[in-house]
């Protein structure tokens, strides 16, 4: 199928774009040659959460824009002192300083993600209002936020949706459910079940690109019934003209890879050619290449 601009897609991601695990397989190639660049060979985007704690340098910057094709997208998050330390407010400054560090990468920009901390309560919602309507409207920004009277299904949840509707923001999902539902002690586990949210999954589009991140046991196997109801999701997106962005993790993020495969996989045979995605080589084929 010819796509264009326009064209419904799934842009498939990771939390990350290098990992020790991957070396032998997905990220195999020459010794110069910049990671960056081999992991966007097979993904179309990736979450920025460097961006998070702090501004790359300029000259960082321009390398992720030479290393990645131009069909690429990049999902960088806020920096923590406008969402966390800040909580919206008085962010002029830092947020100009964050969008011009990352201005050379414009046209490879996907979401720009506002993470607000669990503390962000339904009283701040004046608070996002002001700041998503202070944002440039060529940029395309989604929201995740994780205090419980966003999931309440009463009057602040709707506020805050037709918040976002209003603002052409997108609402981003953390389904985290089949990681606290699976009985795993091992450190790994216990440490990613410690710091992610534990909350119920409201898979609500607010605009053109609804964001999904999906983290599931290390035995993501395990997770299938959990991932099998956003294909079907998924699907209503791309017939209702939205691309979204999916994102998989896993506590360690080893299995991560073949986690967003097994479910591109299983998408492509209910929609083919709708993800921007490409199987990497059979790891003894990647060593011929180089």
């Amino acid at each position: 199928m010819e796509r264009t601009d326009l064209t419904p897609r799934c842009y498939i991601g990771l939390t990350q774009w290098q990992h020790s695990a991957w070396q032998d397989d997905l990220l195999v190639r020459p010794k110069d040659a910049h990671v960056l660049g081999a992991y966007s060979q097979y993904f179309s985007s990736v979450e920025g959460n460097t961006t998070f704690y702090g501004l790359p340098k300029a000259e960082t910057v321009k390398q992720w824009d030479k290393e990645t094709p131009e069909q690429f997208r990049f999902c960088f998050k806020l920096p923590q002192t406008i969402t966390h330390k800040h909580q919206l407010l008085s962010s002029n400054v830092e947020t100009q300083e964050f969008l011009d560090r990352i201005s050379p990468l414009t046209a490879k920009l996907g979401l720009l993600c506002i993470q607000l901390p669990a503390s962000f309560s339904g009283s701040e919602l004046q608070n996002l209002s002001d700041y998503l309507s202070s944002l440039p409207s060529n940029l395309n920004f989604a929201v995740e936020v994780r205090h419980p009277d966003f999931f309440a299904k009463g009057a602040i949840e709707r506020e805050f949706n037709q918040l976002l509707a209003a603002n052409k923001a997108n609402r981003i999902s953390f389904d985290t459910r089949s990681l606290f539902a699976h009985p795993a002690t091992d450190p790994i586990s216990r440490k990613a079940k410690e710091h992610k949210p534990q909350l119920p999954v409201h898979a609500i589009a607010t605009a053109d690109h609804p964001m999904v991140r999906l983290i599931t046991p290390m035995d993501w196997q395990w997770a299938e019934s959990y991932l099998h109801p956003w294909l079907k999701k998924v699907v209503n997106w791309l017939d209702e003209g939205r691309s979204p962005y999916l994102f998989f993790h896993t506590p360690d993020n080893a299995e991560a890879p073949l986690l967003a495969a097994h479910f591109v996989e299983q998408l492509e045979k209910i929609r083919p050619g709708s993800c921007d995605f490409t199987q990497w080589p059979e790891a003894a084929s990647q060593d011929s290449l180089f």
